[in-house]
C-alpha cells in the first residue's frame, strides 16, 4: 500500500495520522493493520524501528468503542516502553474520544487507580503493575477484546512468564491476541501455542540487495547537535545536487527552513504539497537552483535526476529496504555517488542491522570539527580566487581599488574583499555540546555513575560490551571500572562520553534498565 487512505480508516484516525506526518504505511503496517481490524490473532516478528507500534495501535484506536471499560491491554517489559507506546497511541487517538493510560511501577498507584475509575479504553502496562491492579480489583479485564504482548522475547527473558499467564487468564477466552517479538525463541512459541487461536505469522523479509557504485559512510551524531553536524558535513563535501531524507513531513519542513535560514540553497518536498508546487520544486532542483532537496520517502519516489552526487539519511530509514531505495537515488548511469547516514546513539543497532542485511561496508567517519570545516572552506575560496585571476577580465575591479592600493596593504584589501563576498561564512561558530563538569575522572576521561552492579550479575566485560554495542565506541575508549554491589563507576574518553551518555540512558544490561549519569567528584571511597 502507498497510503493509509487505502485502509479505509475513520476520518478522525486518518486526521491524526496525517498530523503525525506519516505518508505511507511501513511493510509491517501494510500487512498487520487489515489482519488486526478483521479480528485475527497475529504473531509479528519485527525489529525496533519497523513501525510495529502503529501496526497494532492504529487498529486498536480505530476499533475502540465509547464504553468506559478496558477494551484493549498492551503488555511491555519496561516503564520506558510503556510511556513511549502510550504517547504514540495518544497521538493516534487525538481526535477520537479514546482514553489511554500507562500503568507501571515507580508511579503513584493511587493516581493510576483514580484514572482507571474515570474510564479507560486502552491500558498500556508492565506485567508486575498490571497484576498488582488485578489483585486489588482496580483493573478489570473481563470485557477486553484484544491483548497485545509487545517485545515478548524481552518480557520472557526478564522472567515475566508467570505474570503474563496470570493476566491472560483474567481475560475472556474469545479475545484477540497479538504478539510482537524481534525473535521467536521456544518460550515465545510455547506461549503462542497455548494462548493464541490460529495466529497469522508476519515476518519482515530481509532484503540483501545493495548498490555497488555507491560509497556508503555514516557519522555518529548527538540528538542535540544533529543540525549542526549535518551543516558541517555538507560544508566539508563537494555537493552538487543532494537529497536529504527525513522520516516525516514535519521533519522535512523544519530541516528545510533551518537550512535556508543558514544560507543553503534548499527546499522541501513532501505529500502535502500540490502537484504544481512539487513540479516547481523539482524544476528548480533539476536546474541546479536548489542544491539540497529535503524529502520524505514517498515524495522522493519517482525522482529520476541523473546527477545527484549525495544522498543523506538525516533520519535513519525504518527498514533495510527503505535504506536501499533511498541511497539508490545517487550513483545513477554508472556514476559514483556518496550515501551519508547520520546515526544517533539510539539508532546504532539499526545501522548494524542494515549492514548485516545488505552485507554492505559502511565506513564510519568523525563529524568534521569547526577547524576542519574552516580549512575546507578556505581551500574552496583559494581555488575560486586562483581560477578568477586566471580567467582575467579584472580591469573594472582594479579601477574600483584606485588609490586604496597606495593607502592600504594589498593583503588586507584582499582579505576584506573575501570577507564581504563570503558574508562571514569562513568565521567559526561555537557548537552546542555536553559539559559534564568535574566528574572525578582521570585526565581526558569522564566518570559516570551506573545504577547497577554485582547484584545484577554484571561483570566489567559485560559493561564494556554494552557500552561499545549501544554507543558504537571502541572498547579501548572505556577506562577504569569500579563495580560495587548496587552500582558502578566507569570512566570513558571525553570525546566518546556524549555518545555513551545518550545511548545508555535507554539501554538494558542483563535484563536491568540502566540509569547512567555524570559522577560527582570523588569523595571517600564507599565500602565494596
Amino acid at each position: 500500500m502507498t497510503s493509509f487512505l487505502e485502509f479505509g480508516l475513520s476520518k478522525k484516525v486518518q486526521e491524526a495520522i496525517d498530523q503525525m506526518g506519516y505518508e505511507e504505511p511501513s511493510p509491517i503496517q501494510t500487512i498487520c493493520i487489515p489482519l488486526v481490524v478483521e479480528g485475527k490473532d497475529v504473531i509479528g516478528q519485527a525489529q525496533t524501528g519497523t513501525g510495529k507500534t502503529a501496526a497494532f495501535g492504529i487498529p486498536l484506536v480505530e476499533r475502540a468503542g465509547t464504553g468506559r471499560h478496558v477494551q484493549s491491554i498492551i503488555l511491555l517489559p519496561t516503564r520506558e516502553l510503556a510511556i513511549q507506546v502510550a504517547g504514540e497511541l495518544r497521538k493516534i487517538a487525538k481526535f477520537k474520544r479514546v482514553r489511554t493510560l500507562p500503568i507501571y511501577g515507580g508511579q503513584s498507584i493511587g493516581h493510576q487507580i483514580r484514572a482507571l475509575e474515570q474510564g479507560v479504553q486502552i491500558v498500556i502496562g508492565t506485567p508486575g503493575r498490571v497484576l498488582d491492579h488485578l489483585r486489588r480489583g482496580t483493573l478489570k479485564l473481563d470485557k477486553v477484546q484484544t491483548v497485545v504482548l509487545d517485545e515478548a522475547d524481552e518480557m520472557l527473558d526478564m522472567g515475566f512468564i508467570e505474570d503474563i499467564e496470570s493476566i491472560l487468564q483474567a481475560t475472556p477466552a474469545e479475545r484477540q491476541t497479538l504478539l510482537f517479538s524481534a525473535t521467536i525463541p521456544s518460550e515465545v512459541r510455547r506461549l503462542a501455542t497455548r494462548y493464541m487461536r490460529q495466529p497469522e505469522h508476519v515476518q519482515m523479509a530481509k532484503n540483501e540487495m545493495t548498490v555497488p557504485l555507491i560509497d556508503q559512510v555514516f557519522y555518529k551524531v548527538l540528538d542535540r547537535t544533529k543540525l549542526e553536524s549535518i551543516c558541517r558535513i555538507i560544508d566539508s563535501e563537494d555537493v552538487t545536487l543532494g537529497i536529504i531524507f527525513c522520516r516525516t513531513k514535519r521533519g522535512v519542513d523544519e530541516l528545510a527552513e533551518a537550512l535556508i535560514a543558514r544560507g543553503y540553497l534548499a527546499d522541501g518536498l513532501h505529500g502535502d504539497l500540490s502537484q504544481a508546487q512539487r513540479d516547481r520544486v523539482m524544476k528548480r532542483f533539476r536546474q541546479g537552483e536548489i542544491e539540497l532537496l529535503v524529502a520524505t520517502d514517498v515524495a522522493a519516489r519517482g525522482i529520476d535526476v541523473g546527477n545527484v552526487t549525495h544522498v543523506v539519511n538525516y533520519d535513519m530509514p525504518q527498514d533495510t529496504e527503505s535504506y536501499v531505495h533511498r541511497i539508490g537515488r545517487t550513483g545513477r548511469a554508472g556514476k559514483r555517488g556518496l550515501a551519508i547516514t547520520l546515526v544517533t546513539p539510539r539508532e546504532f543497532k539499526l545501522l548494524k542491522q542494515v549492514q548485516r542485511e545488505t552485507k554492505a561496508s559502511i565506513e564510519g567517519r568523525e563529524v568534521p570539527s569547526l577547524e576542519d570545516v574552516a580549512e575546507r572552506q578556505a581551500e574552496i575560496w583559494r581555488e575560486r580566487l586562483q581560477a578568477t585571476v586566471q580567467e582575467g577580465g579584472l580591469g573594472h575591479y582594479k579601477a574600483i581599488l584606485g588609490k586604496l592600493v597606495d593607502e592600504l596593504d594589498p593583503i588586507d584589501l584582499a582579505a576584506a574583499a573575501i570577507k564581504l563576498a563570503s558574508a562571514g561564512e569562513l568565521e567559526a561558530e561555537s557548537a552546542d555540546t555536553y559539559d559534564f563538569g568535574e566528574t572525578g575522572g582521570a585526565p581526558g576521561m569522564v566518570r559516570f555513575f551506573v545504577n547497577i552492579g554485582r547484584s545484577a550479575r554484571m561483570s566489567p566485560g559485560d559493561l564494556v560490551r554494552a557500552i561499545s554495542e549501544e554507543s558504537g565506541i571502541p572498547t579501548n575508549a572505556v577506562g577504569k571500572i569500579d563495580i560495587f554491589d548496587k552500582f558502578t563507576f566507569v570512566e570513558v574518553a571525553e570525546e566518546s562520553a556524549p555518545f555513551v551518555f545518550e545511548a545508555l540512558r535507554q539501554a538494558r544490561i542483563n535484563g536491568t534498565r540502566v540509569n547512567l549519569e555524570p559522577a560527582r567528584p570523588r569523595g571517600p571511597a564507599p565500602r565494596r
